[in-house]
C-alpha cells in the first residue's frame, strides 16, 4: 500500500472517529426558541444567550401583558454587519441578561418578511435620516416605535453609543417617563402613516412629487454634498439611489445645474473609485471612506 494511500485512510478514520463528536456539539451556549427554526438566519441566533422569539403572538402577547417594550432586530443570512452583532452584541452574557430583563426580544429576517422590514425600515429612516441592517428598533408593546438604529457594538466606538448604553438609556426611560415614550411613539407612528399614505399617491409627474418638493431635497442634498468626491455626508458613504433619482428629477424639470453637477461628480467617483466591481461589474453596497476606494464587498440587487 502507497503512502498516499495510507494517509488518505488514515484521515479518514480520523475523521469517522471525530464526526459524532462534532455532529452532537450542543453550539455556542443553551439552545433558544430559535434553535429549531425552519429559518437558516434566525437559526443563526439559536444558540444565543438572548432569550429570543420569532416574530408572533407568543411575543407580542407577553410584551402587552408585562407592559415592556421590544427589542425588534431585523436582518439577513449576507449582511456582514447582522453578523457581526451577532458575534459581538447578542452573543454577549451581559448584554444578553440586560435584553432579557428589560426587553421582549424578536428576530426577523428581511427576505422572510419583507412586509415587516418596509415599515420598520421607514421606521428608522424618519427617527435616523438614515437606513440599513441590522435594523435595530425598539417599540412600544402595541407596535409603535420609540426609538431606532442600525448596528450597535458592544461599547461606544467613533462617537456612537454602545449597546449597553442604549439599553440602559431607553430602560430608565421607560421606567421613569413612560407616557412621554409611548406620546412620543404615536407622534413616529402618525409620520410613518403620512409618509406611507403619501408614496400611495399617483406617479404622475404632475401630482407627485411636486416641483416644490424636488427642489427642498435638492437644496438639503446640497448642503451635505462633497463638491470634491462626491456623494453626501462623511464616510462611510451610501450609493443611495432615491437621492440620485431626486437629483435627475429636479434637472430634468427645472434645469437645475447644480443638481446635474452634483449627480454626475457623485456617479463619476462611484464608478472610477473601488466601490464599482472592475470584475463582476455592478456597485457594492457602500463605501468605508469618504473617496470611494474600499467598498464594504456586498452587492444588493435592490439598488443595482
Amino acid at each position: 500500500m502507497n503512502v498516499h494511500r495510507m494517509t488518505f485512510l488514515a484521515i479518514a478514520l480520523l475523521f469517522l472517529m471525530i464526526s459524532p463528536t462534532v455532529a452532537s456539539s450542543p453550539g455556542k451556549g443553551k439552545p433558544n426558541r430559535l434553535a429549531k427554526s425552519s429559518n437558516p438566519y434566525l437559526r443563526l441566533h439559536g444558540h444565543n444567550p438572548v432569550d429570543w422569539y420569532p416574530w408572533g403572538p407568543e411575543a407580542l402577547g407577553r410584551a402587552k401583558k408585562e407592559g415592556k417594550p421590544i427589542f425588534l432586530s431585523v436582518g439577513y443570512s449576507t449582511c456582514y454587519w447582522c453578523h457581526v452583532m451577532e458575534r459581538e452584541v447578542f452573543s454577549n452574557e451581559k448584554i444578553a441578561d440586560m435584553m432579557n430583563r428589560w426587553f421582549i426580544s424578536i428576530k426577523v429576517d428581511r427576505e422572510e418578511r419583507p412586509d415587516l422590514d418596509e415599515v420598520y425600515m421607514l421606521a428608522t429612516q424618519l427617527l435616523t435620516g438614515g437606513g440599513g441592517w441590522p435594523n435595530s428598533v425598539f417599540l412600544t408593546p402595541d407596535l409603535k416605535p420609540f426609538y431606532a438604529g442600525t448596528y450597535f457594538g458592544p461599547e461606544p466606538r467613533h462617537g456612537r453609543p454602545g449597546f449597553p448604553q442604549v439599553l440602559t438609556s431607553l430602560h430608565e426611560a421607560w421606567t421613569d417617563h413612560r407616557k412621554e415614550m409611548e406620546t412620543r411613539s404615536k407622534k413616529i407612528f402618525e409620520s410613518m402613516k403620512q409618509a406611507r399614505e403619501g408614496g400611495s399617491h399617483s406617479h404622475n409627474t404632475d401630482e407627485f412629487p411636486g416641483p416644490e418638493y424636488l427642489g427642498r431635497v435638492a437644496q438639503g442634498l446640497a448642503s451635505s454634498f462633497d463638491s470634491q468626491w462626491g456623494g453626501f455626508g462623511p464616510a462611510p458613504k451610501f450609493p443611495s439611489p432615491s437621492n440620485l433619482h431626486v437629483l435627475l428629477e429636479h434637472h430634468r424639470r427645472s434645469g437645475s445645474g447644480e443638481s446635474m453637477a452634483m449627480l454626475i461628480t457623485t456617479l463619476d467617483r462611484m464608478i472610477r473609485g473601488g466601490l464599482f466591481d472592475q470584475a463582476g461589474g455592478g456597485f457594492h453596497r457602500y463605501s468605508t471612506d469618504r473617496k470611494w476606494l474600499v467598498p464594504h464587498f456586498e452587492k444588493m440587487l435592490y439598488d443595482n
